[in-house]
């Protein structure tokens, strides 16, 4: 007789299913043989990278939309690196910064490749140390018409640009104004 659960570990493994019956027991022993990371555990909201198959990217991120387990799928909104949005990467863009996109897909569960994490700038300006997983959003990007959403975004320097995690900022002591100090400057 089934028995509704609210999550299953397969045995030997962590991989961890949440709110299925047990009737879908061969679903989950066919997971066994994917290639997932230790955290094998996916849920709806949860950060991934999926591999894909351009060679200029191997992997992306997305976020869960839902599972289907039965059918080995998954459903998932992108995230774009901003080298691959028709504006391009900018030098106010960080280099673990991705854009929130309106690109939805289903894909098998197999190009999971594991859990990432992506934050705000805010917190992603916290963390010590940024790990290889961590990520951070600010903007939306509008795939269909190739766009950016509008967003406002706070600007730091003399040169109006966005700030960039990644470049060493000063601030005056007199006027308090924040300034880049780069290449972008010279």
């Amino acid at each position: 007789m089934a028995q509704n659960v609210n999550s299953y570990t397969i045995n030997d493994t962590n991989i961890v299913i949440k709110g299925m019956t047990c009737l879908f027991y061969i679903a989950y022993c066919v997971l066994i043989s994917c290639k997932h990371s230790k955290s094998s555990h996916y849920d709806f909201g949860d950060y991934v990278r999926i591999s894909t198959d351009d060679p200029k990217t191997s992997t992306s991120v997305a976020q869960v939309e839902s599972l289907d387990v039965e059918r080995q799928m998954v459903r998932i909104r992108w995230y774009y690196l901003p080298e691959e949005t028709k504006q391009g990467r900018r030098i106010f863009h960080g280099i673990k910064e991705v854009l929130l996109s309106n690109h939805y897909d289903v894909r098998s569960i197999h190009t999971i490749q594991g859990k990432c994490v992506v934050y705000s700038l805010e917190n992603y300006m916290n963390l010590k140390p940024v790990g290889v997983d961590d990520y951070f959003c600010r903007y939306e990007y509008n795939c269909v018409e190739k766009c950016v959403v509008d967003a406002f975004v706070d600007v730091d320097c003399d040169c109006e640009m966005p700030y960039n995690p990644d470049l060493f900022m000063v601030q005056c002591d007199g006027c308090k104004g924040r300034y880049i100090l780069s290449k972008y400057h010279q």
